[in-house]
């Protein structure tokens, strides 16, 4: 596992982890990977500083701005009611489209419009498509919606 600090367009500054250099590629790509603050797209590695360890002790010594281990930790909110209950809605509807649809893989756009067209039967379908050809669908007014990708299945 990789961590990555991460900076949006909107100069927002992020940690996540990958399993690999190639893997955050491959997301970053496909437009998975988001800042959590604003939702954009447009987001690069920030300058991190590297995490080495020092081998001539056998423990690193704690710096000293550190709080000892034995003071309280603060308590911090990751997440409102408010949007624990929106991501539970989001989780849900996308469960409800996997389970109730085909998964047609990256044959998606070109099934959707056949569809569209009235060349192939029109029935649920979900699958993997290309900002490129997402694009070109609405273009055509072919109704496909994202479904949604919450923050946790992007690590």
């Amino acid at each position: 596992m990789i961590r990555y600090t991460l900076k949006c367009v909107q100069d927002h500054t992020f940690d996540s982890w990958f399993p690999s250099a190639d893997s955050f590629d491959a997301q970053k790509s496909r437009d998975l990977v988001s800042c959590p603050t604003c939702g954009s797209t447009q987001v690069e590695k920030a300058m991190m500083a590297p995490a080495v360890s020092r081998t001539d002790r056998g423990t690193a010594r704690r710096p000293q701005s550190a709080p000892a281990a034995e003071e309280a930790p603060t308590s911090v909110a990751l997440m409102g009611e408010q949007e624990q209950a929106f991501r539970t809605l989001l989780r849900e509807l996308r469960d409800h489209v996997t389970s109730n649809a085909d998964y047609v893989g990256d044959k998606f756009a070109n099934m959707a419009r056949q569809m569209h067209e009235g060349t192939l039967e029109h029935r649920s379908i979900y699958g993997e498509a290309s900002t490129e050809d997402l694009k070109a669908l609405r273009e055509d007014e072919v109704e496909v919606f994202p479904l949604p990708v919450l923050p946790e299945d992007r690590n």
